[in-house]
């Protein structure tokens, strides 16, 4: 934080009226200044050190927001979590104009945080994921719909509701497709929405949206039509195994055909797949975080069916607790093997070892290491957050087992645009 000798600091704050919860802030953030309660993503005013790294890769914009106001008055972590909507702008600030606000260096601290523009470039070197998307791919439209937008949101019906994984097993993961009528709603494969509970918290504040992965190609969950579709798992149990009734979860798996829905965003800039001829994609995912990948599969086997320009390759790493809990198994099952090539992976298989994507990453090394010398080839992950450091290290083995060196390589990905996390 920006501070001179009289007290006065640029504070950073989250709008919570436009964040989505989705995370990425607090899991960019390098020095552990960003956490959450289960209502709001909060910076510490004594831990915030202006690196920028969590603004380029926030979906919404939320993350980018500023007060200056006197260090005494610093806006605590308790009062953040509290907030409903920002605070006014001129509540405790005052401009460095009157107070002669300087950084700790000597310049002036209102203009010390970076635009989000040149942000990108110091984000680019923290980090594990892309902050830009493939050069190649189409033009995303974002935020069409939320709290700081014209339209607050768009009303969506759904036109289907189906159980992905086997009926009867605890794992109870749901195919829901909305529909939006003629409503504008444009998306891309690895774009996500925000759907709006209905109802109020235990505190009688309404519920804050919830993120979920699009699931469906960029014409329609059937081409043609505007619609889209996504993969949610029933959540009934919290981080710890104790009972929990998800909100957003249960209510998006019990919605009957011709139900209302309350929907925002798109959210993504760059977690997007390319577009260019014989571009590779590889995917690694686990549960939910399958969504994405079947949009970008299921868009590529339609552009298979229409053109005749020449594929790159795809190739799945996709990993569940067993096959049934494992979602859309049947019809990953249907797909060419000529189109894509799939490596399925179980950590609790009765009677076999635990294994984990990870794992599939090292058993393919060889193809793997081909493809990520080629700059045609696009990293993606997407799943649970635990996830992130074992496939990392995997990829780094591929690497330097070949004779390549990891940290190069990396880096050339995340400035290019291709090598992409979204890990919760």
């Amino acid at each position: 934080m920006g501070v001179n000798e009289s007290g006065v600091l640029k504070q950073h704050l989250i709008d919570p009226e436009i964040c989505i919860r989705c995370n990425t802030c607090e899991a960019t953030c390098p020095v552990g200044a960003i956490t959450h309660d289960s209502r709001n993503y909060v910076v510490d005013a004594e831990k915030c050190n202006f690196c920028m790294a969590c603004v380029p890769p926030c979906p919404t914009g939320s993350i980018d927001n500023w007060r200056v106001v006197p260090k005494v008055k610093a806006y605590s972590l308790e009062e953040q979590l509290g907030w409903d909507e920002l605070p006014a702008e001129l509540a405790r600030e005052s401009s460095s104009a009157d107070t002669g606000l300087v950084a700790k260096d000597g310049s002036d601290a209102a203009a010390e945080a970076p635009h989000p523009a040149e942000a990108l470039a110091s984000a680019a070197v923290s980090g594990v994921s892309a902050v830009a998307a493939p050069w190649s791919a189409a033009h995303p439209y974002a935020n069409l719909y939320g709290p700081k937008s014209t339209q607050k949101h768009v009303t969506a019906t759904v036109t289907g509701n189906f159980r992905v994984t086997e009926v009867g097993k605890d794992y109870d993961t749901h195919h829901i497709v909305l529909d939006f009528g003629q409503a504008f709603f444009p998306v891309l494969e690895g774009q996500s929405l925000g759907i709006v509970p209905p109802g109020v918290d235990a505190h009688g504040r309404a519920h804050h949206p919830r993120q979920y992965s699009i699931a469906s190609a960029r014409n329609g969950e059937r081409a043609g039509y505007n619609n889209v579709s996504l993969t949610v798992k029933r959540v009934l149990e919290d981080w710890d195994g104790k009972p929990v009734r998800g909100v957003a979860s249960n209510y998006l798996c019990d919605l009957k055909v011709g139900d209302s829905v309350q929907v925002i965003g798109p959210f993504g800039t760059s977690f997007l797949m390319p577009n260019h001829p014989k571009s590779h994609i590889v995917m690694i995912c686990t549960g939910t975080g399958s969504a994405p990948m079947r949009a970008m599969t299921e868009w590529r086997r339609r552009e298979r069916k229409s053109s005749s320009a020449e594929q790159g390759k795809l190739i799945l790493f996709f990993g569940a607790r067993t096959k049934e809990e494992l979602p859309y198994f049947g019809p990953l099952m249907n797909l060419p093997r000529d189109f894509i090539d799939i490596n399925l992976v179980f950590s609790r298989e009765p009677g076999k070892a635990k294994r984990y994507v990870q794992d599939a990453l090292r058993e393919r090394a060889a193809d793997l290491a081909v493809l990520l010398a080629d700059a045609n080839t696009y990293v993606y992950v997407c799943g649970l957050k635990a996830m992130e450091e074992g496939v990392v290290m995997a990829l780094r083995d591929v690497v330097s087992q070949s004779g390549g060196d990891w940290p190069t390589m990396h880096q050339t990905m995340k400035s290019e645009g291709r090598i992409h996390f979204e890990t919760y």
